[in-house]
């Protein structure tokens, strides 16, 4: 959470003082790092020049060239603002996808687990209470109570399809092809998206007259009560999962069930920037 950079160093020389400590051995490369993190413009700069976001960088490229064997970090956004996280997030995801370097990361912000992890430990009063691939538990009903109603949601895999002239982004996912606010993304980008379990609506049957752009079919899977009135139900999209939360009310009057065909609504415009990432869910 504190960059703890030696502040009479410059960025480089602090640097290679990570470097320092794997002495003789064939440790990642300087050059690469720097351009992985993105601070070659600051290496003749002290920390007190930097932001907070460039700090931590920095310190996380002084780390690697360690050549450490894990890299665990603590909360490492907890001290930044939201500005700040969301420009040193693409950072941690290009390590986590190019380096091949386990990461350790605790947080309690489930939107940055949603978009780094790709093996997921939940954890409550210091005992383990659930583990596994995350988006197999982002999309379990049973974990959707440790992350809370209004972060419950889960992680499908789409890849961009194209780009379109409204300034929407046409992605393909499992069930059928989705659009959502444009994404700075070629075609063939494989992205990680999250589609919160509260914006999820269902029909029984496909509705017509919507102003939703993303209406996909699906297969109710299971039925778990929730908080309060809300029941979280859990929905195959092809060879996906995904979560809605709904009221029993709704359960009770559309007559739901495992094994029932429906469909499932989702406005482009409820999937945020930050609940879309580039990256695979499973590990390499």
């Amino acid at each position: 959470q504190d960059a703890r950079l030696f502040p009479h160093l410059t960025v480089r020389q602090n640097l290679l003082y990570g470097r320092w400590f794997a002495p003789g051995t064939t440790g990642p490369d300087f050059d690469r790092i720097v351009e992985l993190l993105g601070i070659a413009p600051l290496l003749s700069r002290r920390p007190g020049a930097l932001s907070g976001g460039e700090k931590q960088r920095v310190a996380i490229g002084r780390a690697i060239l360690s050549n450490p064997r894990l890299l665990a970090l603590d909360e490492p956004l907890a001290a930044l603002d939201e500005a700040r996280k969301a420009e040193i997030l693409p950072y941690l995801e290009r390590l986590r996808d190019e380096l091949g370097l386990p990461i350790l990361y605790v947080s309690h912000s489930v939107a940055e687990v949603a978009r780094l992890a790709t093996t997921l430990v939940v954890m409550e009063a210091g005992r383990i209470v659930a583990a596994g691939p995350a988006a197999t538990l982002f999309a379990d009903p049973a974990t959707a109570p440790f992350l809370g109603a209004r972060e419950a949601g889960a992680l499908i895999t789409a890849r961009v399809v194209a780009q379109e002239a409204d300034g929407l982004t046409r992605l393909e996912t499992a069930a059928g092809p989705i659009f959502l606010p444009r994404l700075d993304a070629s075609p063939g980008t494989q992205v990680r998206v999250r589609i919160m379990a509260h914006e999820v609506i269902l029909s029984r049957g496909r509705p017509e007259g919507l102003s939703a752009q993303n209406i996909l079919p699906a297969v109710i899977l299971d039925l778990l009560p929730g908080e309060g009135a809300s029941v979280i139900v859990q929905l195959g999209l092809g060879t996906d999962r995904i979560l809605a939360r709904i009221t029993g009310r709704s359960v009770v009057e559309l007559g739901l069930s495992p094994g029932q065909a429906v469909h499932v609504i989702l406005k482009s415009m409820a999937v945020g920037r930050d609940q879309i990432a580039e990256g695979a869910l499973s590990a390499s």
